[in-house]
């Protein structure tokens, strides 16, 4: 990790869970994050916790469903700091209802946050790259092992749609860079179950739910995946790290 000590990395949804676990590890090793989220009080308290390590964290505010609002966090970025050299896409989000019950803001919302604006951050962020001449940029997509299998339960059907559309998105912009002849990388990291405020979100109505299937078996936790974000990171440069999958062992699927 030692060539990423003081560059730059936006992390998406950093306020809390797998997103404040990511800035949290990256700043350990000395690079300058950028959390974003639209609650950003988390972030800030994240970001004073961390002060006495050898990174920083910058909270930004931002609502990743407005494309006026990601634009301008990209250039509030680049004002501040030259711009991105890793852009870690992690904000996400759910409903709790069956494909028969749900609502077209509903699905639209979903798609705005795991599909549009992972797309914008990555196109801006490759930009931003590009145009400084970084070469050795990374774009991490957090995704989920629900990308790789059909199997969920029945309120999760349109959230695994936007999951197999960030797997061929990983695939499309591999081959994009490639033809560019970029050395620009692109991974997606796939969790199974995170002990998370992800499901009680999700089952805001009912949080048993959520409490039910977290204490059914060990679930990974938010530094784990942040772990691996730091391995894909470490890789040598000559080596890209396409797709993994994490699940706990005691997931049968």
């Amino acid at each position: 990790m030692e060539r990423w000590s003081g560059r730059v990395a936006l992390v998406t949804g950093a306020s809390v869970g797998i997103g404040a676990g990511i800035c949290r590890a990256l700043v350990k090793h000395g690079m300058k994050v950028v959390g974003t989220a639209r609650n950003v009080n988390q972030i800030q308290a994240l970001s004073q916790e961390l002060s006495g390590e050898t990174g920083s964290l910058t909270a930004i505010k931002c609502d990743l469903r407005k494309d006026t609002e990601v634009l301008a966090l990209f250039s509030t970025i680049k004002k501040q700091f030259g711009g991105v050299d890793v852009c870690i896409n992690n904000a996400g989000m759910s409903s709790n209802h069956r494909l028969l019950e749900g609502t077209p803001d509903e699905w639209r919302e979903m798609l705005d946050v795991n599909i549009v604006s992972l797309c914008l951050c990555t196109k801006e962020a490759v930009r931003s790259m590009r145009e400084r001449g970084v070469n050795d940029g990374q774009v991490i997509h957090i995704s989920s092992i629900l990308a790789h299998i059909q199997q969920c339960g029945a309120t999760s059907h349109f959230y695994l749609a936007t999951k197999w559309a960030v797997k061929a998105l990983t695939e499309g912009l591999r081959q994009e860079l490639r033809d560019l002849k970029s050395n620009i990388r692109i991974a997606s990291i796939s969790p199974g179950i995170v002990e998370t405020e992800f499901s009680y979100r999700k089952n805001k109505d009912n949080p048993e739910i959520a409490k039910k299937m977290y204490s059914s078996l060990e679930a990974l936790q938010p530094q784990d995946v942040a772990a691996t974000v730091v391995h894909v990171l470490s890789a040598p440069q000559h080596v890209q790290i396409h797709d993994i999958l994490m699940r706990p062992t005691e997931m049968k699927i």
